[in-house]
C-alpha cells in the first residue's frame, strides 16, 4: 500500500472506465446501473474540483448520449467529461488528413465524425475512402465486410474502436464486435489495425488533452487488465484496477511487476475511502 499511496501523491485528475468500473449493463450495453460507491466518488471529486473524464470503449452511443443516460442515473456528467473511441478517432483522422471514412457502426460512432467535418461513407459497394473505422456493429453482413475490404484494398487505413474480446456486463463477459470484424478484414487484406480506443496512446492522449493534464498526473481507473492498466503503464500514468468487471484477479497472476496496476481494489467504493482518508 505504501508504494500505491506515494503514487497517488502525483495524481491531479482521473480517467475512469465505464462498464465494470462505474456501471454495469446488459449484453447489449443497456440497463446500466451504478456500481457501489460510483455516484459518491464522482460527487466527491466534483465537490473538491478534481478534474475527471470517463472514457468508454463503447460506441453504441455518442459521448453526449452517454452523458444523457448517465445523468439519468444520477452522475450529472457534463458533455466534455465523457469520451468514446469516436472522440480519439476524430483527433487521429484530422491529424492525418483522412476526411473520407467508411464506418462499420451506428450513429454513436458516425455522428461525432460528421460533427467534425469528416465525410462518413456507408459500408456498401466499393467505396473510395481514406480510412475504415470499425466499432459496435452487430448488423454486419458479408456485403458490409466486403465493402470494407475493397476500401482497404484501395488504400484506406483500418482503425478499430477496440480490440478487446469482451466487455463487462451484469451477465458476465459479453463479446464485442470490433475485434471480430477487424480480424476478418485484416485477414483478407493484410492491413494492420490501428486501435483508437483503449489501450492505445491515442485514447490516453485524447483524455489527457480533455483533462488539461500530462499523463504522469493522471490516474487511470478500470476493470480490464488488457485495457486500462497497460494504457496507464505505457503512458506513465497511475494504474488503478478494480475487480467489479471482467477481471477476477487471476489475470494478474503471471504479470511482471512493471505491468501490474499500482493499486488494485475490490471496487471504486474502496478508492473513495482511500481518497477521503488522504484528504
Amino acid at each position: 500500500m505504501g508504494t500505491a499511496e506515494s503514487e497517488l501523491d502525483r495524481v491531479k485528475g482521473f480517467l475512469f472506465d465505464l462498464d465494470g468500473t462505474l456501471v454495469l449493463g446488459d449484453r447489449r450495453n443497456n440497463g446500466l446501473r451504478p456500481l457501489p460507491g460510483a455516484l459518491e466518488l464522482i460527487g466527491w471529486l466534483r465537490q473538491r474540483g478534481v478534474p475527471f473524464v470517463v472514457f468508454t470503449n463503447g460506441t453504441t452511443r455518442t459521448a453526449s448520449g452517454y452523458v444523457k443516460l448517465l445523468t439519468e442515473l444520477g452522475f450529472g456528467f457534463e458533455d466534455d467529461e465523457v469520451l468514446t473511441p469516436a472522440s480519439s478517432a476524430v483527433e487521429v483522422l484530422l491529424r492525418r488528413g483522412q476526411r473520407r471514412v467508411v464506418v462499420l457502426g451506428g450513429d454513436g460512432l458516425a455522428d461525432p465524425l460528421r460533427d467534425a467535418g469528416i465525410e462518413v461513407l456507408p459500408p456498401s459497394g466499393r467505396p473510395a475512402a481514406d480510412a475504415v473505422l470499425v466499432g459496435w456493429f452487430r448488423e454486419f453482413s458479408m456485403d458490409t465486410i466486403e465493402a470494407a475490404c475493397h476500401a482497404v484494398w484501395q488504400g484506406a487505413s483500418l482503425y478499430s474502436a477496440s480490440q478487446s474480446v469482451f466487455f463487462a456486463s451484469a451477465d458476465g463477459k459479453a463479446l464485442g464486435t470490433s475485434r471480430l470484424l477487424c480480424a476478418a478484414i485484416s485477414s483478407v487484406t493484410g492491413a494492420r489495425v490501428t486501435v483508437v480506443g483503449k489501450p492505445s496512446t491515442h485514447a490516453l492522449r485524447a483524455a489527457c488533452h480533455r483533462l488539461g493534464l500530462p499523463a504522469r498526473e493522471v490516474a487511470v481507473v478500470g476493470d480490464d487488465p488488457m485495457l486500462e492498466t497497460p494504457m496507464a503503464r505505457r503512458g506513465g500514468a497511475v494504474a488503478i484496477a478494480v475487480d467489479t468487471g471482467v477481471s477476477g484477479g487471476e489475470e494478474y497472476a503471471d504479470v511482471p511487476p512493471g505491468r501490474l496496476p499500482h493499486l488494485r481494489l475490490p471496487g471504486v467504493e474502496q478508492l473513495l475511502s482511500i481518497l477521503r482518508a488522504r484528504s
